[in-house]
């Protein structure tokens, strides 16, 4: 089977699918081939498999990436809800709230506090314009109702330096990377995006603890289908892949990697992709982001 991601090799999405889809080839008995087509932020893969044959042999690697396309282009080569099936979510994978030590923040209350007393004048990172730390940023922005600048990168890696040198005031980091440097004190975890503490940094507090519900974020992943795939073909594929997800072994590697499980039905995954779209919408809107085509 192909499963086309639409992003580059060595994405947190890319891992977590080849991790599980291994597994899944194992007892499915037929080779799962991970083919990565980037090109118009996911854009180009995406259509390519919302246009292929509806036979059960390809699939597609989806994420939030494909709620956030609907805002950044003002039109797509397909429609998500009508040209796509959703058949098994692998989880969401939760960002840390950081800064540097330099800045002198301990909390969320800190910075906001700061971020009133100097409008404007504050920044956070982002790995992109609609990546998961961009609308992480926006949300805690709008929540808090506070101005400050968003500072676009074109990736993690660049994003990242200049929080470290304390060129930039806070950023959303992906949970698995943000541990080590969270260990060895190079990095100030505020919070988590979700709803709860994390096991993983436990003495650090949510998101909702620090008051701000409405800025919780989860960046999910999971296969999807061309719409018109007979739903036998669905049910089979989201059992199998449930089935390596319930292993505890992937479900170990999988926690170590900060993903968090969301089990649910495909029909459930439908919903749950529906109303992702209308959030990122809604958010699309109040926020202010514009169309990058």
């Amino acid at each position: 089977m192909l499963v086309v991601s639409p992003f580059s090799a060595g994405n947190a999405s890319d891992i977590v699918a080849r991790l599980v889809l291994d597994q899944v080839s194992q007892r499915f008995g037929q080779p799962f081939v991970i083919e990565n087509r980037p090109g118009a932020g996911g854009v180009l893969g995406v259509a390519s498999v919302a246009r292929a044959d509806a036979d059960g042999y390809t699939l597609l690697l989806g994420s939030s990436s494909i709620s956030a396309s609907v805002v950044l282009h003002s039109s797509l080569p397909y429609d998500p809800l009508r040209d796509l099936t959703p058949v098994v979510m692998f989880g969401a994978q939760p960002s840390v709230l950081v800064t540097s030590p330099a800045k002198g923040y301990k909390t969320v209350a800190d910075l906001v506090a700061a971020a009133k007393a100097r409008p404007g004048e504050l920044n956070f990172a982002s790995a992109g314009i609609g990546s998961a730390s961009h609308i992480a940023g926006e949300k805690l922005r709008l929540a808090a109702g506070v101005s400050v600048q968003h500072v676009p990168y074109r990736g993690p890696s660049e994003a990242f330096a200049d929080v470290l040198a304390g060129r930039i005031d806070y950023y959303f980091l992906p949970i698995s990377p943000a541990l080590p440097l969270i260990a060895q004190g190079k990095v100030v975890p505020l919070a988590v995006s979700t709803p709860q503490r994390l096991p993983l940094l436990p003495d650090v507090p949510s998101i909702v603890e620090a008051g701000y519900p409405q800025a919780t974020y989860l960046f999910w992943s999971g296969i999807m289908m061309p719409a018109k795939t007979p739903r036998d073909v669905v049910s089979k594929l989201h059992n199998e892949v449930q089935t390596a997800l319930d292993n505890p072994a992937i479900a170990d590697k999988l926690r170590h990697l900060g993903v968090q499980p969301m089990p649910m039905t495909a029909d459930q995954f439908q919903k749950f992709f529906a109303t992702d779209v209308a959030a990122t919408i809604k958010l699309g809107e109040a926020a202010k982001i514009a169309p990058t085509d």
